[in-house]
């Protein structure tokens, strides 16, 4: 698993009204409430990630965002307890660890960074813990009702014999999702950011896909695999179609938020292009698991008692 790494700013986290420690509750989830801590904490993390200014009014603008992460996040965590499965704190240890390394520094020396920017170690330690505890669920509870058969593969391959001559994309996504309407301006001018951090200072996308983007691509760095022309939305596919490989598009808003895209590669269809049947199994299983999981946890979060105060 690859696992979300932080950014890593140049900046400290300036003195806000809201960083003294405050022990009201954010939101109760089922048995288990966010306080108003946790809320303030994983929005400064989610400004750091983001590459903006740590200010009052990013603080204030982030934490709706915040709170549904936090909720997402305690869902999963409650939903491994249910299934009995067990994170230990070595392998949430492990996963910080391996987000230090992503950035090049020891997991002292990561730990000193959070601390100058005013976030605490635990925030994220809570972050790869549900990742983790979310990861051994899907194996246990969804990959098992994956089932690909002869007649899948055949059905696929046909349809793909079919698209010969046509033009696919290797294609990159990072998608930022817009939770209510007070949420827009902020979210355009992070995917803004976003954008004018690769472009122009060297960010690689798929370092940024992974830590930010709220895709089910993110762990695999954004990757949608290859898109055949006329796959995504019209606008998405006209954006696609007009990027030179190695381009980076500029943010695209779509019903539930911003996609900012990448092409990779372009080639046009034929019988060389055509994958493996080992390849074919693994595509047709991937892609069935992950609107498996994003219909189980949809189902979880309709499920759950939420009570938000915010």
């Amino acid at each position: 698993m690859k696992f979300i790494s932080i950014f890593l700013s140049v900046f400290l986290i300036l003195p806000l009204a809201a960083q003294g420690q405050s022990f009201g509750i954010s939101a109760t989830v089922n048995e288990d409430a966010i306080s108003q801590a946790d809320l303030n904490d994983r929005s400064r993390l989610m400004m750091a990630s983001s590459g903006l200014r740590p200010t009052q009014e990013n603080l204030q603008k982030f934490a709706g965002r915040a709170l549904e992460e936090l909720i997402i996040e305690q869902i999963k965590i409650q939903e491994a307890r249910k299934q009995n499965i067990e994170v230990t704190s070595e392998e949430v240890n492990q996963g910080f660890a391996n987000l230090a390394a992503q950035n090049k520094l020891t997991p002292e020396q990561f730990s000193g960074v959070l601390i100058q920017q005013g976030i605490p170690k635990s925030t994220l330690l809570h972050q790869v813990k549900s990742q983790l505890a979310w990861v051994k669920v899907v194996q246990r509870v969804i990959r098992p009702q994956i089932d690909v058969t002869e007649t899948d593969i055949d059905a696929k391959f046909e349809q793909m014999e079919g698209d010969i001559g046509q033009i696919e994309y290797e294609a990159f996504e990072i998608f930022l999702p817009v939770l209510s309407e007070s949420d827009e301006l902020n979210v355009r001018k992070e995917a803004q950011a976003i954008v004018q951090d690769i472009k122009f200072n060297g960010a690689q996308f798929t370092e940024v896909a992974g830590r930010v983007s709220k895709a089910p691509t993110a762990p695999q760095g954004g990757a949608m695999g290859w898109i055949k022309e006329g796959r995504l939305s019209k606008e998405m596919d006209l954006v696609l179609r007009n990027l030179a490989e190695g381009q980076v598009s500029s943010p695209i808003r779509q019903a539930d938020g911003f996609y900012i895209i990448s092409v990779r590669q372009k080639r046009s269809i034929d019988g060389k292009t055509l994958p493996s049947e080992n390849e074919m199994l693994n595509s047709i299983g991937l892609q069935r698991l992950t609107k498996l999981q994003e219909r189980y946890l949809a189902d979880l979060r309709a499920a759950a008692i939420i009570d938000r105060r915010l």
